[in-house]
């Protein structure tokens, strides 16, 4: 898709002369040289590993009682051991889609052994532990292995681990354990860095808002909602501070920093509505509400689209709230609907101002 729309642009640049036919080659063919960031081999490849490593971990559920516990154990750390070397020899070759599939299955099987040693032996330790152990394992094989498809296990092991501790501990904070969902995020984060498994830090942060919105559940107060309100726009600031550490870590990370902290912001709004339905209040929660908005378009608004339209989506939300809030109490049905139009038409106003004054700024900076 990309590089059909590549091709095009290469073509009319061609034709309008800002760009000669031999760089327009050059530049396709360079293109055409980088390793597929789609490829549906890899998908099916992926696809087996997991339906492989669900077929070990259900032969292991089933316990094996006809077959002597040494044998059972050696064939476990066999076909761990199997996997992994024949994983390295893939690498070796070149064939990353292939030791990726394997290496999956591996750390997949990790899993089916822990569980395979604990039923044998009846060895004491709770499921929390198990997930704990499973997620230390497959870190250490996506750093071994600078595997992103690892990284990605890792990620859903996070969330699973998550879920575990929340269905055995009936969603009560207990203990040190709530904190580890954080902890194996920034993990997570720290693997992607690494392996340059860039789709997968989504599924950290992902972790991360689950976990506050966990937070609130237990707490549903209208601070824990002006936390989350203030500390995202804190991230939304931080993420545009011109300081050249914070910088390089934002331009390394693409959007996903900027966007995710407005998400948490806006979601603090959303619940702050919801606790504060009328009065002075509501009327300076709205003004706060699009005034972050209109500071996220401001800092993020030119290089960061999906900044720019969560910050469009929360800022037309919040201006169709209040005017149904405000103005629906005094005038009749039709008249609100004509009123919410003229809204709808003057966001959509700002927002094409918006856009086109984004562009001009592009092409300057191109110029």
């Amino acid at each position: 898709m990309y590089r059909g729309r590549l091709q095009r642009d290469l073509s009319l640049w061609v034709g309008k002369g800002l760009l000669g036919e031999q760089t327009a080659a050059a530049l396709l063919a360079e293109y055409d040289s980088r390793p597929a960031s789609f490829s549906l081999g890899r998908v099916l490849m992926a696809l087996a590993a997991v339906l492989l490593a669900a077929a070990v971990l259900l032969v292991v559920a089933s316990n094996w009682e006809a077959i002597p516990r040494p044998v059972r154990v050696g064939a476990i750390l066999a076909l761990i051991w199997a996997v992994h070397i024949a994983a390295a020899l893939m690498l070796a070759r070149g064939a990353s889609a292939a030791a990726s599939g394997l290496l999956v299955i591996g750390a997949m099987s990790f899993g089916g052994a822990i569980s395979l040693v604990g039923q044998m032996y009846h060895l004491s330790g709770d499921q929390q532990t198990v997930m704990y152990f499973w997620f230390a394992i497959a870190t250490v094989s996506a750093i071994l292995f600078r595997s992103g498809a690892v990284v990605v296990v890792a990620g859903f092991l996070s969330w699973a681990s998550f879920a575990v501790y929340l269905q055995g501990n009936d969603n009560h904070w207990i203990g040190l354990d709530p904190w580890m969902a954080p902890v194996m995020g920034a993990i997570v984060i720290g693997l992607v860095r690494y392996t340059g498994a860039e789709r997968a830090r989504h599924l950290a942060y992902l972790l991360l808002i689950g976990w506050l919105a966990w937070l609130y559940t237990l707490h549903e107060e209208i601070t824990v909602a002006l936390a989350f309100a203030i500390g995202g726009m804190v991230g939304v600031v931080l993420t545009a501070a011109p300081m050249t550490q914070i910088a390089y870590l934002v331009r390394s990370a693409g959007a996903a920093p900027a966007f995710y902290s407005f998400l948490v912001s806006a979601i603090g709004f959303l619940l702050l509505h919801i606790e504060i339905e009328s009065g002075w209040r509501l009327a300076v929660l709205g003004v706060v509400t699009l005034a972050a908005s209109i500071l996220a378009i401001v800092l993020h608004g030119r290089d960061n689209g999906a900044v720019r339209y969560l910050a469009y989506v929360t800022f037309a939300a919040e201006m169709l709230y209040l005017a149904s809030v405000t103005i629906g109490s005094i005038l009749g049905t039709s008249s609100l609907f004509l009123f919410s139009g003229l809204v709808v038409a003057l966001v959509a106003w700002i927002v094409i101002r918006l856009e086109r004054r984004f562009s001009a700024h592009a092409r300057e900076e191109h110029a």
